[in-house]
């Protein structure tokens, strides 16, 4: 699906300098939208906005239809009336890295407080509006939010312990002992429903807010799916599983230049041939879900969707791997027949084949180019501006890579340094800027930053290093960098690179 020619960052709200300790859906992100705007930036990036397990990574979801509840505003939740001002002073402030445990320590029982107020006071007229809103939001989303609501809290029953290490009855989903429950953990159910409902009403402000500006969100889903989710416990049928539920295989990528045992992720592989007889019905559940949030979406691990290296679970590397066909085309077909016109970009980095290529082109789904990876080779000269098609997507770097400042000053080649002088003549200017504008003037419909590449940041604002299982995820964005000199830059660069919208009046 082709898309207008536009550009936009990349932030997730966690990066964003709100109250609290961690990013979230409250007056920060309205601020940010109000610099896309002055800007003329049309499109703002987040990642997967799920709920995270271990290592906090929003790619290791307990759930792919569920929102984190870390990321709505308590702020907001006061101007509803949910939780005083005073139950809320005194938490961490707008700056500095997330520290995810005291964060998730202090703010979750001050979400469940907030939520269980509006239970027991929902009646009162301030709140009678939003209480009819949320029993329509359960009706409608049914089909995911009571299971889990369910494994959320089982979860926080078992300490945190993985579904499949619950006890019987409810690892394998009893009837008698799920009614039980229901009977027994009725309000700590409603509960979860609550927070989620509030997420979804943060949610969907923020986006209408955007909107009203021209900015458009896109989000990010990951093709497989967490062992330790609510996916998994809920339809354990559709997931490789033996009969002791542990998995039978699990995902990863094989040995290449990068790394001699390659990667060994262990998310539960899908029994593709049950979801293709059902009509891939989870995928159309889980895209109609995604498109409700987002107006694109970033399909991460395109080339998985041909073929996916497969590695038996019990090894621990991904060495005796093998690559395992996927009904990537049936699927694609089936979303658009349910759906309408797919609203893809595809992730198609690392080594693609022709199938893959055939994918993508035959639904016109529009790939991605990294400027960061152009400089190393001839052969790697397809990631730069001369080589690329107009459906694609540019980007300076992203969420997995180092900052465009932190790659040129740290893990740049001097080859790859004499490449990008020549390319760009980055004169005393440094890098990224240079950069910025090649991705910028490219003929690519799309072109999306980092944040952290528009504010010139090091290396020490990296978001993620691949493997690495800890100190991930954390960084954010300092409170008062984005000014308005730096939004009149972008805008500049985005109306003379024709990537700002015209009045309807100056349209051809």
């Amino acid at each position: 699906m082709p898309f207008e020619r536009s550009s936009g960052l990349l932030l997730h709200i966690t990066s964003l300098p709100s109250y609290g300790g961690i990013g979230d859906l409250g007056p920060a992100a309205y601020a940010f939208a109000d610099f896309l705007a002055a800007g003329k930036q049309r499109l703002w990036q987040v990642l997967p906005l799920s709920p995270t397990g271990y290592g906090n990574s929003p790619y290791a979801a307990l759930s792919a239809f569920a929102g984190n509840p870390l990321l709505i505003s308590l702020e907001k939740l006061s101007e509803w009336g949910w939780i005083a001002g005073s139950r809320i002073a005194g938490l961490p402030g707008h700056s500095g890295n997330i520290h995810f445990e005291e964060v998730d320590k202090v703010k979750t029982p001050l979400l469940e407080e907030a939520a269980r107020n509006f239970l027991h006071h929902h009646q009162e007229p301030g709140l009678s509006k939003q209480w009819v809103r949320f029993e329509g939001y359960c009706k409608e989303n049914a089909t995911w939010l009571n299971d889990y609501a369910r494994y959320s809290m089982l979860r926080r029953k078992f300490n945190g312990a993985g579904w499949n290490s619950w006890p019987r009855e409810y690892a394998y989903r009893d009837e008698g002992a799920l009614s039980r429950l229901e009977k027994e953990q009725g309000e700590a159910l409603a509960i979860e429903q609550v927070i989620q409902f509030a997420f979804d009403e943060q949610w969907v402000a923020l986006r209408q807010y955007c909107a009203e500006r021209d900015i458009h969100f896109i989000g990010d889903v990951a093709i497989f799916v967490n062992y330790d989710s609510a996916d998994v416990w809920t339809h354990r049928d559709i997931f490789e599983l033996n009969e002791d539920l542990s998995p039978v295989r699990v995902s990863g990528v094989p040995p290449d230049y990068f790394s001699e045992t390659g990667q060994r992720w262990g998310n539960p592989i899908y029994r593709w041939d049950v979801l293709e007889s059902r009509g891939f019905d989870w995928w159309v559940d889980r895209i109609r879900r995604a498109h409700s949030l987002y107006d694109l979406i970033r399909l991460d691990h395109f080339r998985g969707f041909e073929a996916y290296w497969s590695i038996p679970a019990e090894d621990e590397t991904a060495v005796n791997g093998e690559w395992i066909k996927a009904p990537g085309a049936a699927l694609f077909s089936k979303l658009q027949e349910a759906l309408g016109e797919l609203p893809f970009i595809a992730e198609d980095l690392g080594l693609i084949t022709d199938e893959v290529d055939a994918i993508r082109e035959q639904f016109r789904l529009p790939g991605m180019r990294i400027l960061q990876f152009g400089f190393s080779n001839r052969g790697a000269h397809n990631y730069l501006p001369h080589r690329y098609e107009k459906n694609s997507v540019v980007y300076t770097g992203t969420h997995d890579n180092d900052t465009t400042r932190g790659w040129w000053e740290n893990g740049a080649s001097e080859a790859e340094k004499a490449a990008v002088e020549a390319y760009v003549n980055t004169g005393n200017e440094g890098a990224v800027w240079p950069l910025i504008r090649a991705a910028a003037t490219s003929v690519a419909d799309i072109c999306l930053f980092p944040v952290q590449d528009v504010l010139e940041l090091g290396s020490e604002a990296r978001m993620n290093v691949p493997s690495r299982p800890e100190d991930n995820w954390t960084w954010r964005c300092p409170e008062g960098k984005l000014m308005k000199d730096l939004a009149k830059r972008l805008a500049t660069l985005s109306e003379v690179t024709d990537r700002e919208r015209l009045p309807d009046s100056e349209e051809e």
